[in-house]
C-alpha cells in the first residue's frame, strides 16, 4: 500500500488489489487499508474511511485523520460533489466509443454479495464508459460513475441491459477465479479539502 499524500486531515492511498479497504468479519479479515494507517498514524479516527473499494479493485482511495474530516467527505461522496474515474478491461469487443449505463440493482439476500438487477425495488447506478483501446480480445475502457451503488461498475459491465462484457478477472460477475487480479483500477480522485477548501486531484496509472 502505497500513501501519497498525508495532512493533519486527510490521507490518500494508493490501495493494491487483494487488500482490504475495511475491516471485515473474523480474524483472518483484520488486514487492511484502515488497519495499516491506523497502526502508522495512532491519532487517526477509529473508522477512517470515507469509501471502499471492492478488496478487488485497486486504486485511490481517501481516509480523514479526523472526525471533522471525515464528516465533510461523507457530505461531499453523499452531495456527489466528488469525481472519479475507473480504468477497466473487460472481456469482448465493444461497439461503439462511449456510453451511458442506467441499471436498478439491490443484493441478492440468498447469494451476498451478489447484486442482482431489479428493476421495481432496486436502487438506480448511472455510469458513463468512453473506450480507450482494443487489447486483443479485451476492451481498455475509463468508465465514470455517477452514482456510488455497491458493485456498480462490475454489474453494469458484466449485465446483457449493461456492457454484456464482464471484467477480466471478476470472479462474481465474470469467469475468473477466486484469488485472479481483476482488471479494475480508481485511476482519478477529486475532492474539496475538508479544512482548505482546496480543490486537491489526485492520478493513479493502473498496474495492468
Amino acid at each position: 500500500m502505497e500513501i501519497l499524500y498525508r495532512d493533519e486531515a486527510i490521507v490518500v492511498v494508493n490501495k493494491p488489489g487483494g487488500l482490504l479497504a475495511v475491516p471485515g468479519r473474523g480474524p483472518e479479515k483484520q488486514d487492511c487499508v484502515t488497519a495499516r494507517l491506523r497502526r502508522l498514524f495512532p491519532a487517526m479516527i477509529p473508522q477512517p474511511a470515507a469509501h471502499r473499494l471492492d478488496v478487488y479493485t485497486s486504486g485511490l482511495m481517501v481516509c480523514a485523520m479526523t472526525a471533522e474530516a471525515h464528516r465533510t467527505l461523507s457530505l461531499q461522496f453523499a452531495g456527489r460533489e466528488i469525481r472519479k474515474r475507473y480504468i477497466a478491461l473487460v472481456s469482448g469487443i465493444i461497439a461503439g466509443d462511449s456510453g451511458e449505463i442506467r441499471l436498478h440493482f439491490r443484493l441478492d439476500p440468498n447469494n451476498r454479495p451478489l447484486q442482482i438487477h431489479d428493476q421495481e425495488y432496486g436502487k438506480l447506478g448511472i455510469t458513463h464508459w468512453r473506450k480507450i483501446s482494443v487489447e486483443q480480445q479485451n476492451t481498455r475502457l475509463e468508465f465514470t460513475p455517477l452514482t456510488g451503488r455497491t458493485h456498480q461498475l462490475r454489474l453494469h459491465a458484466a449485465h446483457p441491459l449493461g456492457l454484456g462484457a464482464p471484467i477480466v478477472g471478476d470472479s462474481l460477475y465474470g469467469t475468473g477465479r477466486d484469488g485472479d487480479k481483476m482488471m479494475l483500477h480508481a485511476t482519478f480522485l477529486q475532492f474539496r479539502h475538508p479544512l482548505t477548501r482546496e480543490i486537491k486531484e489526485f492520478n493513479s496509472p493502473p498496474p495492468f
